[in-house]
C-alpha cells in the first residue's frame, strides 16, 4: 500500500502552528519591533546632530539594534528542531527533506516581514515626530522607502540567521556568530577597509536606510547584496538537512 506525498501546504499549516505556539518565537517577533521603535525614538532625541547628521538613519537607527531580536527569532525557530528528536519527527511526517526546510522557510520568513514593516512604519512615525523639523528631516518618499526597506532587511536577517542555524544546528551557535559581528567586527572592518566592507550582509543592507550613500552600493542593490548572502545560507542550510542524519 502506497501513501500519496504531503503537499506543500499542508506542511506550511504545520510549520506555521509551531512558529505562532510558542511563545518565545511570538516575544522575538514584538521585541523586532520595540526594540527598533524604542532606539529610533533615542536617537531622534540626541540634539548632537553635525554636518554628518543622516535624518533619514536617525529615524531608523533603531534596526541596529532590532536586527538582532530578528536573527534571534530566525536561529530559535530553527534550532528547535533540533532538540529532543523534533527533527525526527518532523521528517517522519513530511519525508521529503526540502519540502519541510522551504516551508520552514517559508513560515519563518512571512511573519517576519510583515512584522519587518509594521516596524518600519512604526520607526517612521515616530522617528518623524521626535525629530520634528530639524535638518529638514527626510521627506515623507524617503520614509516610505526606508520603512519598506527596513522590514526587507529585516526579514533577510532572520532567514540569513535561520539558514546558519540550519547548518550550525544550533541558536546559541548562531547568535555567537552573527550578534559579534554585527555589533563588533562589522563596525570595525567598516572604518578600516573602505569599498569591500560596503558587500558584508548588515552594512549593504542598511544602505537603504540611509539619506545619502557614499559607497559603491544603492539602497535597492544594497539589499540585493544582503538577499544573495541571505539566499547562501539557505542553501548552505538545505544541503545540510538533505545530507545529515535527523
Amino acid at each position: 500500500m502506497t501513501f500519496a506525498p504531503v503537499t506543500f501546504a499542508p506542511v506550511l499549516h504545520a510549520e506555521w502552528i509551531k512558529i505562532r505556539t510558542l511563545r518565545s518565537l511570538v516575544a522575538g517577533l514584538l521585541a523586532v519591533l520595540l526594540a527598533t521603535a524604542a532606539f529610533s525614538a533615542l536617537a531622534g532625541l540626541d540634539d548632537s546632530g553635525g554636518q554628518d547628521f543622516d535624518p533619514l538613519f536617525s529615524v531608523f537607527f533603531g534596526v541596529s539594534f532590532g536586527q538582532i531580536a530578528a536573527i534571534a527569532f530566525g536561529a530559535r525557530a530553527v534550532a528547535a528542531e533540533f532538540r529532543g528528536g523534533a527533527l525526527r519527527v518532523s521528517l517522519a511526517a513530511v519525508p521529503r527533506r526540502g519540502r519541510w526546510f522551504a516551508a520552514k522557510v517559508v513560515a519563518i520568513g512571512v511573519p517576519a516581514l510583515a512584522v519587518g514593516l509594521v516596524t518600519g512604519l512604526v520607526s517612521l512615525l515616530v522617528g518623524k515626530a521626535v525629530l520634528g523639523t530639524r535638518a529638514g528631516g527626510p521627506t515623507w518618499g524617503e520614509g516610505v522607502r526606508g520603512a519598506v526597506g527596513c522590514g526587507l532587511y529585516l526579514a533577510l536577517m532572520a532567514l540569513f540567521a535561520a539558514g546558519l542555524t540550519a547548518v550550525l544546528r544550533s541558536a546559541v551557535a548562531t547568535l555567537g556568530i552573527l550578534v559579534p559581528f554585527l555589533l563588533i567586527v562589522s563596525f570595525v572592518i567598516g572604518g578600516m577597509s573602505g569599498g569591500a566592507a560596503d558587500f558584508l550582509p548588515d552594512r549593504a543592507g542598511q544602505v537603504v536606510l540611509h539619506e545619502t550613500w557614499d559607497g559603491a552600493l544603492g539602497p535597492w542593490t544594497g539589499l540585493m547584496v544582503t538577499a544573495a548572502w541571505t539566499a547562501a545560507a539557505l542553501a548552505a542550510g538545505a544541503w545540510s538537512v538533505r545530507r545529515r542524519d535527523a
